[in-house]
């Protein structure tokens, strides 16, 4: 398993606002069958390598859809082979350390 991180943001919309394309990901991603939780900076999402990049691809392509002319997509992936990891594992891990 892994996790990845990731934030799509449409450019040249002549507003700041982006929520609405936010909101589409989001319910994209309920659509499917991958665990996600939508952060203040991107959304993190757990599964398997291919499936992660499988859904990157689409998530990416949903602004061009709504008529954006221009999207930046960044992507950080995070995967061990040593042990399985899932959502909120590693802030767990710190908040135990914090005790």
């Amino acid at each position: 398993m892994a996790l990845m991180e990731l934030s799509v943001v449409p450019l040249g919309l002549g507003t700041p606002s982006v929520g609405d394309y936010i909101a589409d990901i989001q319910k994209e991603l309920a659509k499917g069958k991958l665990p996600y939780k939508l952060t203040d900076m991107g959304t993190i999402i757990e599964g398997s390598i291919s499936e992660l990049l499988s859904l990157a691809t689409k998530l990416h392509e949903l602004p061009f859809a709504k008529g954006a002319r221009r999207v930046q997509t960044v992507i950080i992936i995070d995967e061990r082979r040593d042990k399985k990891v899932l959502l909120d594992d590693k802030v767990k891990s710190v908040q135990a350390r914090l005790r």
